[in-house]
């Protein structure tokens, strides 16, 4: 049995496919209000509730001399900007314990970045905030691996927990995903994130920046939604191929709709059969 997670004024876990996207990193205001305007009327079109997401920090860039972001005060206040312009919750990942106490007075939902999700302090720290966490599964983990990330944030109080796969790293630069995840981390109580848009990611594969190829979001999203997620992870953007960050593994806004819309028709027949679980037909709970 799942612990269904409040974000806003839904559930995740507990009702519709909930969609978080945005930017990968905060560009600018004009960039990050467009995206999260386009992204949340097409999610009201179709019923899904919406979560705006963006970086005000990326702190893991391949090269030193990246793009990184806007910072932790400029960044906060264009997030409040646009929780309150657009009137949705919003998401953003923290890289340090003492940033938590901050993010969380502007931020619904902290997330723990992949690489970091092991960091006992990190995410004490996020967990005393209160607020639902969202915990990347490491490119290096096992599924299985996750009930002690899990059990940290409970013992610290927090029991707001959301799961998210982003694929496994596979030799050199790729990635891969093992769908068992989904319904192996389901298993540990929590609702589950798949992020659609880091899974197709190449890790460092334009020597100093990442690489990436968005022809497979679509194809994985779909499998992903088949097997009975909570909630979808996407990084969009007006134009990846000029955007400071990911842009090669961002969906075009303007090809927001028509995937959303496959996946929707997709998430209407799991939910009437139910999420998959361990077992045979028959035995879904």
């Amino acid at each position: 049995m799942i612990r269904p997670v409040p974000i806003g004024a839904g559930l995740v876990g507990d009702g519709p496919l909930v969609v978080v996207a945005g930017p990968c990193v905060l560009e600018g205001e004009a960039v990050a209000l467009e995206t999260g305007r386009r992204a949340k009327a097409i999610c009201s079109r179709l019923g899904l509730p919406y979560v705006f997401k963006a970086s005000f920090d990326k702190a893991n860039r391949t090269s030193i001399r990246s793009f990184r972001g806007p910072g932790l005060e400029e960044g906060l206040a264009l997030l409040e900007k646009i929780k309150k312009e657009l009137g949705c919750p919003v998401l953003t990942d923290i890289h340090e314990a003492w940033q938590a106490g901050p993010v969380a007075e502007v931020a619904d939902v902290l997330q723990i970045p992949a690489f970091l999700c092991r960091q006992t302090d990190l995410l004490v720290a996020a967990a005393r905030t209160g607020r639902p966490l969202n915990v990347k599964k490491a490119q290096f983990l096992a599924p299985e691996d996750m009930k002690s990330v899990v059990e940290k944030c409970r013992e610290a109080g927090n029991d707001k927990v959301i799961l998210c796969e982003r694929g496994t790293t596979f030799g050199y630069r790729q990635l891969v995903v093992d769908f068992r995840s989904l319904p192996l981390m389901r298993e540990l109580g929590c609702p589950v994130m798949f992020d659609a848009t880091h899974s197709v990611q190449t890790p460092g594969g334009q020597g100093s920046s990442s690489g990436g190829d968005r022809r497979f979001v679509l194809p994985l999203a779909r499998a992903a939604v088949s097997l009975g997620i909570d909630a979808l992870f996407l990084e969009t953007h007006p134009d990846p191929d000029s955007a400071k960050s990911d842009g090669p593994n961002m969906v075009p806004l303007d090809r927001l709709e028509a995937l959303l819309e496959e996946l929707v028709a997709i998430d209407d027949v799991v939910r009437r059969l139910g999420p998959v679980r361990l077992g045979w037909a028959g035995e879904r709970k």
